[in-house]
């Protein structure tokens, strides 16, 4: 039995979704729960048992397990300005060569080596703007409240970290909030209709053609 497939009318025409398209959304959205709840569950760990080396060892994988959803995310999300997008896949690569060789150069978990070096940020950083991206995105996109604080919360902190402006107990506030606010992003992204995170399809043939006709 066939399928039919709703037609939607966008900007340049009509466009319909695909079980691909679909498929990419889950998977868009699936990494970013991942990379939400390590995150969250390394920030708890590390904000309650700071000097527990076993712990940090745990917050190191969690790490990893963050940057591998992250990743995914950005390969999956739809954007319609390619630049953009590929701009946001390079900033996360930046970001994870630097952290495999922060992780290979200092002797101590990732997390210490982070916050004990913050030049290390400089380089790990590109990962953390690369979220904001998605942040920003999702905050144009949708008004989202959560991201509309997260967008500047995340630079202020990686930025007041390097430059020493902060407070240990600001800079504790800030990440707590930064994993509670990526936890309810990731949580009611879940539940939010998929064709709203697909956009509009003819928008991306329509540049797809501009670009095949200035080639």
């Amino acid at each position: 039995m066939e399928i039919k497939s709703e037609v939607y009318q966008g900007q340049f025409g009509e466009f319909t979704i695909t079980e691909d398209d679909r498929f990419s959304v889950i998977i868009y959205r699936s990494a970013l729960a991942i990379a939400a709840l390590c995150f969250s569950l390394g920030t708890f760990l590390v904000l309650s048992q700071p000097n527990n080396p076993e712990v940090l060892n745990w917050v190191t994988w969690l790490y990893w397990g963050f940057v591998i959803g992250l990743g995914v995310a950005l390969w999956t999300i739809h954007i319609y300005l390619e630049l953009l997008h590929r701009v946001l896949q390079i900033f996360w690569g930046i970001g994870a060569i630097a952290s495999v060789i922060i992780s290979f150069y200092f002797p101590e978990p990732l997390a210490i080596a982070l916050y004990d070096h913050p030049i290390a940020l400089i380089g790990v950083g590109f990962m953390f703007a690369a979220l904001t991206g998605i942040f920003f995105k999702e905050t144009f996109c949708f008004s989202r409240f959560e991201t509309k604080f997260l967008v500047p919360l995340v630079p202020v902190l990686i930025l007041g970290h390097l430059v020493n402006f902060l407070t240990v107990a600001i800079e504790q506030v800030f990440l707590g909030t930064w994993a509670v606010l990526m936890m309810i992003f990731a949580i009611r992204k879940l539940s939010q209709e998929i064709p709203s995170d697909i956009g509009d399809k003819s928008v991306f043939a329509y540049l797809k053609a501009q670009k095949q006709k200035a080639a």
